[in-house]
């Protein structure tokens, strides 16, 4: 934006093609920062995941974004959605790409959704951004659905609140506090 305050003067003072690179810039820097703020402000503290065993569904607290419309109200925003446990599978994957350093990677875990008794998929959503610990919560989630709390193994750290302990991170204190929807909030919680 100060770039863009700063070129207004010479903008002015030219001809109608400057001007419209000018006007153009202007409207760049405004959609970056407006994609910018909104990404930070918008973002929700956690995007948490619920297992609940005896209705054997999984309860997901998904935020969507549209990274070419920071304007738009109904594009952006949370969209909680359950899905059955039978009708997840979990997925590798991995990416490789050239960058300034060499070449780089990302890897994670995916949760597919498919169509009941097909291998079609009708939906996806991130369990883990690295392959490690998007196999070892897979492995957790899928000991708890089919065995029970009991057969998991005990964790050394207490539990967490990720909705409340943010530290010093300024980000998270400005992002909204997770909120399920009330009727889903008890579902999730509670046995059929």
């Amino acid at each position: 934006m100060l770039f863009a305050l700063w070129m207004l003067p010479l903008v002015l003072d030219t001809d109608l093609s400057a001007l419209l690179i000018g006007a153009g810039g202007v409207a760049s820097c405004v959609w970056i920062t407006a994609l910018g703020l909104r990404s930070d402000i918008a973002t929700p503290r956690d995007e948490p995941i619920r297992f609940n065993r005896k209705r054997r569904k999984v309860y997901v607290y998904r935020f969507h974004y549209c990274w070419w419309n920071p304007f738009s109200r109904t594009r952006w925003g949370v969209r909680p959605v359950s899905f059955d446990w039978d009708d997840l599978r979990a997925e590798s994957w991995g990416q490789i790409g050239i960058a300034a350093g060499g070449i780089a990677g990302a890897w994670g875990v995916d949760i597919a959704v498919v169509e009941p008794g097909t291998n079609h998929v009708i939906d996806r959503f991130r369990l883990a951004g690295s392959n490690t610990d998007g196999i070892n919560l897979w492995a957790i989630a899928r000991t708890y659905m089919q065995q029970g709390p009991d057969a998991l193994p005990k964790w050394p750290y207490p539990p967490r609140d990720w909705n409340n302990d943010v530290g010093l991170n300024l980000a998270r204190k400005l992002a909204p506090k997770v909120k399920w929807p009330a009727g889903m909030d008890i579902e999730s919680r509670s046995a059929p």
